[in-house]
């Protein structure tokens, strides 16, 4: 490729809302251009980018026996309206109209398709089992649609869904997805881990997410550096303390704490660590009648440590919250509390309400919460003396760093991490939910057992970015840059042998199967290198009437602070050796 033969478009300042490294860079690099909120424009060298990582994602599907097919961008509600999904997604299913009125969706997954394509077509067990895979458009309404490709509207993903005979196989067809995944990252060139996921609105049980390692990451992931531990912050378990609860050493005393309404700013004025302190968390059930209007509602009041955070994936799984919760409102907590919020606890309450503790709040003695009275707090409570044992005790908050890890092999620690890859075992959610059933050996109708298992093929560029960049740009691995090599010649439209050797070298790289762009539009060499370096390519090689003629040329990786001198003639072998052939 020659670069007169193709679109390169830089910029030296990035718009105004980019927030974040890679929006930054590739808007800046020409490798997107924004055509509306959250809906992008491919350019030629970001659609370089996106090309490769799709050849690398369909090569590792098809090896691992994934079949591809492809599914509607618009697709009918009815599928939809089976599951129910059509009314529970919520404002981000984008739904739409035809002009017959016949309602449609734009897909953000395409369970519902897929389901009905097995139903039709896979009758007896004897067709099992299958793994239908496609790399799709999508579309999902986000609210408020930001940071380029990271959290956009419309983006592109492979997904891919399993189809078993039964429960051992569906996870023996997971486990072959989940190993395919490995191959694929590992080929991207990018640091990321392998965490144990919540499966979330999808459903399932089984669930790992794949996270490109990066400061800027929106997910928390924890791991232990001793082990093979790693979850995210949402699945990661709080251990139940070691050791029984000490016994009380103080008296129940109400203290006054004028103005104080949060555990930090009690606990500095009492002098007391912020463990020592306990927050009260109100939340309320609602259950509704058969017109969908609340009948009643149960108010919870939920124990944690000044120190910790509620963790809500693990609070939505406790007995009676798995319908949903909500936060009380003002007046709800005022009706049992008899108190404004900020000087909250558990006793001398006006109204009862179910009581959880958190596993190290069960085991804390003379500690201090609210006093359901303003700018009061009581200190030197303890359970069993000055209020009943707690209802429920459970793991309701996010573990933190020097936590001991599940696996009994260290301590946590936390990074965060990009969401760019999500493997779920479904079970038989969506089979039974539309009725998508095969012949199994004993002649009778069974459910399908499924798997769902999707990349974000546009999200991993921007991922890829915020792991790998500088105050330059953009530094690609090899397996995903728009090109591998740049050849860099200077004052090639003054020199025929800086021209000649620099399109020998071209076609030389080329005929080894090198994807190699010689920049020949005549730049300046600081606005050739500055492009370059924004871009990313890893690998230059820069070539000069002076360096010819004394036998030598300027090679420098991306990563390198300046370039080094290689013998011409033994170029090409030193290249074969540095580039991923």
């Amino acid at each position: 490729m020659k670069a007169s033969q193709f679109f390169i478009s830089t910029l030296k300042e990035a718009p105004a809302d980019a927030e974040v490294v890679s929006h930054k860079l590739m808007t800046r690099a020409g490798m997107i251009k924004k055509l509306g909120a959250g809906v992008y424009n491919y350019m030629p060298i970001g659609l370089r980018v996106i090309r490769k990582v799709e050849a690398i994602v369909r090569e590792e599907m098809n090896r691992a026996g994934a079949i591809e097919v492809t599914m509607p961008v618009v697709q009918p509600a009815e599928l939809w309206q089976e599951t129910g999904r059509f009314e529970k997604m919520g404002p981000e299913l984008l739904r739409i109209k035809d002009r017959h009125d016949r309602d449609f969706v734009i897909q953000p997954t395409s369970e519902e398709v897929v389901t009905d394509i097995a139903r039709q077509e896979l009758r007896s067990y004897k067709q099992l089992p299958k793994n239908f895979y496609q790399i799709q458009t999508k579309f999902r309404d986000e609210r408020r649609p930001r940071f380029g490709l990271m959290r956009g509207r419309e983006f592109i993903m492979k997904d891919a869904y399993s189809f078993d005979r039964d429960q051992a196989a569906a996870k023996a067809s997971y486990q072959v997805m989940a190993q395919a995944y490995r191959r694929i990252f590992d080929r991207f060139g990018l640091t990321y881990r392998a965490v144990a996921a919540d499966s979330g609105a999808i459903g399932g049980d089984l669930s790992e997410e794949f996270q490109v390692i990066a400061a800027t990451g929106e997910d928390a992931i924890v791991y232990c550096p001793s082990s093979d531990y790693a979850a995210n912050i949402e699945k990661a378990e709080a251990l139940a303390p070691a050791g029984p609860r000490p016994a009380p050493t103080q008296a129940l005393t109400k203290t006054a704490t004028p103005g104080k309404s949060t555990c930090a700013d009690v606990a500095e004025l009492l002098g007391l660590p912020l463990a020592q302190t306990v927050k009260s968390l109100v939340l309320a059930t609602d259950t509704l009648n058969e017109h969908g209007e609340v009948a009643k509602s149960q108010v919870w009041l939920l124990l944690l440590r000044g120190d910790h955070d509620m963790n809500e994936v693990k609070v939505g799984k406790l007995p009676g919250m798995e319908g949903g919760f909500r936060f009380a409102t003002v007046a709800e907590i005022e009706d049992h509390f008899g108190c404004k919020p900020g000087y909250l606890g558990p006793l001398n309450l006006q109204k009862p309400v179910k009581v959880v503790a958190d596993r190290e709040v069960a085991v804390l003695a003379d500690w201090v919460c609210g006093a359901n009275e303003v700018d009061f707090h009581l200190t030197g409570v303890n359970w069993g003396r000055d209020l009943p044992e707690p209802e429920l005790v459970a793991d309701l908050r996010n573990v933190v760093a020097g936590d001991a890890s599940p696996d009994g092999q260290g301590v946590l620690a936390i990074e965060r991490g990009i969401e760019v890859g999500h493997v779920f075992y479904l079970g038989t959610k969506y089979s039974k939910a539309m009725n998508a059933t095969f012949l199994g050996e004993d002649g009778k109708p069974a459910h399908f057992e499924m798997g769902c298992y999707g990349i974000g093929v546009t999200r991993l560029p921007a991922a890829a970015i915020e792991q790998n960049h500088d105050e330059r740009g953009i530094i690609w691995p090899d397996a995903i840059a728009p090109f591998t090599v740049v050849i860099c010649p200077i004052g090639m439209d003054r020199s025929a042998e800086v021209k000649a050797a620099a399109e020998k070298l071209h076609d030389e790289l080329a005929a080894l199967g090198v994807d190699v762009l010689l920049d020949d539009r005549g730049e300046r060499p600081g606005a050739m290198f500055a492009d370059w370096e924004l871009i990313g390519v890893p690998h230059r090689v820069v070539l000069s009437d002076r360096g010819l003629k004394e036998g030598q040329v300027e090679y420098q990786h991306r990563r390198d602070t300046a370039a080094s001198k290689v013998s011409a003639a033994e170029l090409l072998s030193f290249l074969k050796e540095r580039v991923a052939l």
